[in-house]
């Protein structure tokens, strides 16, 4: 009878996870990547925006529709806090490639700061965006 049949646990996939205490700069790190692909769905919304604009009053009413909805306002609104946060992040790296900000108290703030940039930017931004009347 093999281990397995006689109650033996198989191994854990990702170790890893068991191993590591998440941290802050852990969590930038993985938000990064994924306000990059975030970002590369914004780069398609774009597109369409061309597209319908290219496309005449009909097909660019109808996109405005679909944006201006509450489901839309919710995607633009991710994709601005995606936009700040992986400015923010980014600029943050290229203190890095200049070898700066490598101790962990400094890359721990240098997080916070990220994180505080990017709601401070994005609530900005739409505050604005609503009393111009954009939204």
């Amino acid at each position: 009878m093999s281990e397995l049949a006689k109650g033996a646990r198989e191994p854990p996939l990702s170790p890893h996870l068991q191993v590591w205490r998440w941290h802050i700069t852990m969590a930038t790190s993985i938000l990064h990547r994924a306000t990059g692909v975030a970002l590369y769905v914004g780069a398609l919304i774009g597109a369409a925006w061309a597209i319908s604009l290219a496309s005449g009053p009909d097909a660019y009413a109808t996109f405005k529709a679909v944006l201006g909805s509450p489901i839309g306002k919710v995607v633009m609104f991710g994709l601005t806090l995606s936009f700040f946060y992986h400015l923010a992040n980014g600029i943050r790296h290229l203190a890095w490639d200049a070898g700066k900000g490598f101790e962990v108290r400094t890359a721990d703030a240098t997080s916070v700061v990220v994180f505080a940039f990017t709601l401070a930017a994005t609530i900005a931004l739409w505050v604005i965006a609503f009393m111009t009347g954009a939204l």
